[in-house]
């Protein structure tokens, strides 16, 4: 009885009250992506573990799978590259170095999204929809890195290179015909709405214990609930009269093309200052049927545009050749992402809708994604890396 009368609820419910919902379970959403990342970056700065772990040698692979590793945990790749260009700006970190990081940290801002598609683990088409929205997102970075990675670390050992690969060479040229001035890192709009909350949770935290780390550990979960929670009501409050309005607002101004999806990608991206929001976002979105996969594409391409600014703002800051190197070749490379895998767009998008067809009718195949990815190469990798390249 209590079920039904839940339904008829949702179903009489008046329009703008599934908007207001809708809002008020996006900002808690937004608000739960920061809290995470507030904990973790608090157990970082504790444990002096990320600046380790990215300064450790000069290994392309250890280079490239220690950053995938960071940004998975801290969830963010605008974070993760700043911290980079800082090091390069400190002379704690090489260019070439550095670089193969920047590849790393594209493929780690890809979690995000991977994780919030589960939350529509329950419902199958309705997975199959936000899975395929957050495959769209990976598996380009992820090819990107499979081509362009071989690429700059075998042209580092070209007769005259001087260790330097092509990404690096074009960077540094375009360094020195671009000057930057000084300037100031901007506030983040949602950091500077979701700051509340994200204070609160920190402050409940440390009411709880005294131990930093521990207190960095409990928001970083509180967190990962409130985002769960926050998913289920945002979803649940796309579906019906909300979803048919925002369809035709999305398909007739955001979404009516491939360049205006792509578009509003890289300016919804540099406006928050974090893909990671941006893509994730889009998951339930596309996930509810608000938006069509087809457009998802081009969208999660101008996120990846977009993201670089940080990376941008960053090097303005620290002014250094080195870091506005990276910055540029951090461009360059979603740059290159985006000419390569639009053209041939078919290619990713027909394996995030066949392997997402795959995850739906058995979940775990998505988990397995995520530990291949994510977890399995890079501890794989580093370890054949420490074998064959540091061992005496």
């Amino acid at each position: 009885m209590s079920i039904s009368k839940t339904t008829e609820n949702l179903k009489t419910r008046p329009f703008w009250a599934h908007g207001v919902l809708a809002l008020m379970w996006l900002y808690f959403f937004l608000c739960a992506i920061n809290i995470m990342g507030a904990g973790l970056k608090t157990i970082g700065k504790e444990t002096d573990w990320l600046q380790v772990a990215i300064a450790q040698g000069d290994n392309p692979l250890i280079a490239l799978f220690t950053a995938v590793l960071i940004t998975s945990i801290v969830q963010s790749s605008s974070f993760t590259t700043s911290l980079i260009i800082t090091l390069v700006a400190a002379g704690e970190l090489s260019v070439g170095t550095a670089i193969f990081a920047v590849m790393g940290a594209n493929i780690g801002t890809s979690i995000t999204g991977l994780i919030v598609s589960l939350g529509a683990v329950r419902i199958r088409k309705q997975f199959r929809r936000a899975y395929a929205t957050a495959l769209m997102h990976a598996i380009p970075n992820v090819l990107t890195v499979l081509m362009l990675f071989p690429l700059e670390w075998a042209t580092r050992s070209l007769p005259g290179s001087n260790g330097h690969g092509v990404l690096m060479r074009i960077s540094m040229w375009l360094t020195e015909l671009i000057g930057f001035e000084p300037g100031t890192k901007p506030n983040s709009p949602i950091k500077a709405i979701t700051k509340p909350v994200v204070e609160f949770v920190k402050d409940i935290a440390e009411w709880m214990t005294s131990n930093v780390t521990a207190t960095g550990v409990i928001v970083a979960i509180l967190g990962l609930l409130i985002l769960f929670m926050a998913l289920l009501g945002l979803v649940s409050n796309l579906r019906g009269a909300l979803l048919r309005r925002l369809e035709g607002l999305f398909s007739k101004v955001l979404f009516r093309n491939d360049f205006f999806a792509w578009i509003s990608g890289i300016f919804s991206t540099i406006a928050v200052q974090s893909s990671s929001v941006t893509t994730s976002l889009m998951v339930p979105i596309a996930g509810a049927g608000v938006v069509k996969l087809r457009r998802v594409f081009p969208f999660m391409l101008g996120c990846n545009i977009g993201t670089t600014m940080t990376g941008v703002i960053a090097a303005t800051a620290n002014p250094t050749a080195g870091a506005v190197t990276v910055a540029i070749s951090h461009v360059l490379f979603n740059l290159g992402d985006n000419a390569i895998w639009y053209p041939l767009k078919i290619v990713p998008i027909r394996l995030a809708k066949w392997y997402s067809g795959l995850a739906s009718r058995a979940p775990r195949y998505a988990l397995i994604f995520l530990l291949t990815i994510f977890v399995i190469c890079p501890v794989v990798g580093l370890f054949i890396t420490e074998v064959f390249f540091y061992s005496d």
